[in-house]
């Protein structure tokens, strides 16, 4: 959906670019990241995940599904990421690329798998909401599909649900290997693209989980080379709050002592 109509009118009384967002949404990172490769200034309105502010009625008129990031670019509305970076990149011709489009379309799909995984082997180690809290979003987010998700998180994910989203999270990665096999420097050949930055935030956040990415050396050199720009710097790593990445690898490393961590799934530890 590249373009919607505000729910809340007032969005197209808005000059330039405004960007709701939350720090540690994957999806947020990619915008960031195209806007600090492009150089473009916007307003930055934080959406607290955390304090269920996604929930609210003010947000649900922005976005209809609740969900980060929404771009407004004088007044026009944008809700999907994958849409937004490549309107946001759309004047940079080296940077929307001319390259594989099935890349994009892999990143997104790849969105819901990323999103069971991140709070099933990372965000799983946070204090879980009340059940107060949870009646509470409940009763007024209005997307279906994220509050079922919210009640399968409290009851426990199954097994065979997580075994299926490691085993294409895999091959997913592999088929991004078998790409860069041939000696290109980046997914599409010579040129960094947005299809490389839809997939630096997933990448990142497996590595957190501490997925053994040895399994795909093209991949991991891939992501040594696009994490040394400053982009990667700015827009993902200094938005995360201090002492996450910290955080997440002493819960991985609990996880993986009690034999529960990502690689005990999909086949990882075979």
């Amino acid at each position: 959906m590249p373009e919607i109509e505000p729910g809340d009118p007032s969005i197209r009384a808005l000059d330039g670019l405004h960007l709701w967002h939350a720090p540690m949404s994957s999806c947020s990172q990619r915008v960031r990241i195209v806007l600090a490769e492009t150089g473009q200034s916007y307003e930055s309105h934080l959406v607290a995940l955390d304090k269920d502010e996604h929930a609210s009625a003010a947000y649900q008129a922005i976005h209809p599904d609740g969900l980060v990031p929404a771009l407004s670019d004088d007044g026009r509305l944008f809700i999907e990421s994958i849409d937004i970076i490549a309107h946001l990149a759309a004047h940079e011709a080296d940077l929307a690329g001319s390259g594989d489009p099935t890349l994009l379309q892999m990143a997104d799909a790849a969105q819901a798998d990323l999103k069971l995984c991140t709070h099933e082997f990372l965000f799983r180690s946070r204090p879980q909401p009340s059940a107060e809290r949870a009646a509470a979003f409940q009763k007024t987010h209005q997307n279906a599909t994220l509050r079922q998700f919210k009640r399968d998180m409290a009851e426990g994910f199954a097994p065979e649900r997580l075994d299926a989203a490691v085993r294409r999270v895999d091959a997913g990665f592999r088929h991004l290997d078998e790409l860069l096999s041939d000696g290109r420097t980046y997914l599409t050949g010579a040129v960094f693209t947005i299809n490389d930055i839809a997939w630096m935030p997933n990448v990142h956040r497996f590595d957190l989980m501490g997925w053994p990415f040895a399994r795909t050396p093209h991949l991991s050199d891939w992501f040594d080379r696009v994490s040394q720009r400053d982009s990667y710097q700015t827009a993902l790593v200094e938005w995360e709050p201090e002492g996450t990445a910290e955080k997440f690898a002493a819960y991985t490393q609990k996880r993986r002592a009690e034999g529960t961590d990502i690689r005990a799934y999909g086949g990882l530890g075979e």
